[in-house]
């Protein structure tokens, strides 16, 4: 029940049609990692028909779907990581057996980087609507790569090659770029492309033959005697419909809209919807879309990055960086020691106020305290002085600077340039 509304929930999420019937065949080939002798998949009536993705690189590309079927995973098969490995193979069976959805796409795509867009905004969707982590590592998320070329000017595509178990967005690019390098190397030099499916060394850069590729009648599919038909009345997929979440490309044009976010960020913060979910946060709690925005792909993105860990266990949540960020805006701290403040945050849990408050870290605006530091400057800095009565106003920012160090970062920068202008004027 949970594999069927994992993948109708994909389905509908991708605009596919949902059909109300559809029929599990057995699938026979032969196979180390198919120790059966048959697969169960779906192949005249799959579960959905239809459907498309829309995929953003500078402009909306649409790329169509053909169906989207369900069938059991097979075996994998092992070469490197136990004894004997470089004279035998192994199989590992854990997940054979397992519920898997296969996405067929229409063939639209023209370029290896077309691809690689495909399946990130795909990946995304999947992740959005709880269907699968995506994880392509544990291979909770693969791509098999088709491959056909033709002359330019042709509506004819030419022979296809599969290329399976590609399992990164870098290794899917390279393989279909060497791919399509050996098939218009074989062209070239009179041979013609023989259908198979290949896999990819990426030690080597080359894909290598794995077996024949068979046709449909080769596979000599038939219902599958041990399942009746899948059928799915209206009532459930209204219910499913219902509970899926805001997607990606309707989330981006919202916070483009609501929140005056230019469209690089908003394609950023889109990406997972933690991610959104987490600038939403510090956005509302902050009031400056703008100011969350920026953090949330610099620092927070850095964090992350630098620690390898993960949004849900981050130590400071949206709310908590949108307070800090207020702090900022109210005049109550420099953007210098709000830096430090969130890497404290960060270690200690802390909210912002509190460790301001224990460390005296309060932004400096008493008039009188930076007075005394610019007067200190100016008389330290006599030639900086006439360059900037000579028309240099560069000057004037590398001043600032000096007495934002002299501060520990803790004058406020915008009565300092005030002041300093003030007290230029008066010499």
């Amino acid at each position: 029940r949970q594999a069927v509304d994992y993948a109708v929930k994909a389905a509908l999420a991708l605009g596919c049609e949902v059909q109300s019937e559809s029929v599990f065949a057995r699938k026979n080939y032969f196979y180390p990692d198919l120790p059966k002798g048959y697969q169960i998949s779906q192949y005249e009536r799959p579960l959905a028909l239809g459907g498309g993705l829309d995929m953003i690189a500078g402009s909306t590309t649409r790329v169509g779907l053909t169906r989207i079927h369900m069938e059991e995973d097979a075996g994998k098969l092992l070469h490197e990581g136990f004894p004997y490995a470089d004279r035998k193979s192994g199989v590992d069976f854990n997940r054979s057996g397992v519920p898997l959805i296969e996405i067929v796409t229409e063939p639209e795509m023209s370029s290896p980087a077309q691809a690689i867009r495909y399946a990130q905004a795909l990946k995304e969707i999947l992740e959005y609507t709880g269907v699968s982590d995506a994880d392509m590592e544990k291979g909770n998320f693969r791509c098999d790569g088709n491959i056909s070329i033709r002359p330019k000017g042709s509506d004819r595509l030419g022979t296809k090659v599969e290329i399976k178990n590609l399992n990164s967005f870098r290794f899917l690019e390279r393989a279909l770029a060497r791919e399509v390098e050996r098939q218009i190397e074989l062209i070239d030099s009179g041979a013609r492309v023989v259908q198979e499916t290949r896999l990819y060394d990426p030690e080597a850069d080359l894909t290598v033959s794995m077996r024949s590729k068979e046709d449909a009648h080769d596979y000599r599919y038939f219902p599958e005697p041990d399942l009746p038909p899948l059928r799915l009345e209206a009532a459930f997929l209204a219910e499913l419909a219902s509970t899926l979440p805001e997607l990606p490309a309707n989330k981006r044009a919202r916070l483009a809209k609501d929140y005056g976010l230019p469209a690089y960020d908003a394609e950023v913060l889109t990406t997972s919807r933690e991610l959104a979910d987490y600038f939403e946060a510090a956005a509302k709690a902050s009031g400056n879309a703008k100011a969350a925005s920026n953090w949330v792909m610099s620092e927070l993105l850095r964090q992350l990055k630098q620690t390898g860990g993960s949004i849900a266990t981050f130590p400071v949540d949206g709310t908590s960086l949108g307070s800090l960020i207020r702090l900022v805006d109210e005049g109550k701290i420099s953007g210098q020691i709000a830096k430090d403040v969130f890497e404290k945050m960060i270690r200690t849990g802390d909210e912002a106020s509190s460790i301001i408050d224990r460390e005296g870290l309060g932004q400096v605006s008493d008039l009188d305290a930076i007075e005394e530091l610019v007067g200190t400057l100016i008389g330290e800095s006599v030639e900086q002085v006439e360059e900037f009565k000579s028309g240099n106003e560069k000057v004037l920012g590398c001043m600032v600077g000096q007495i934002m160090r002299a501060s520990k970062g803790k004058a406020n920068p915008q009565i300092v340039r005030e002041t300093l202008l003030r007290i230029l004027g008066e010499t």
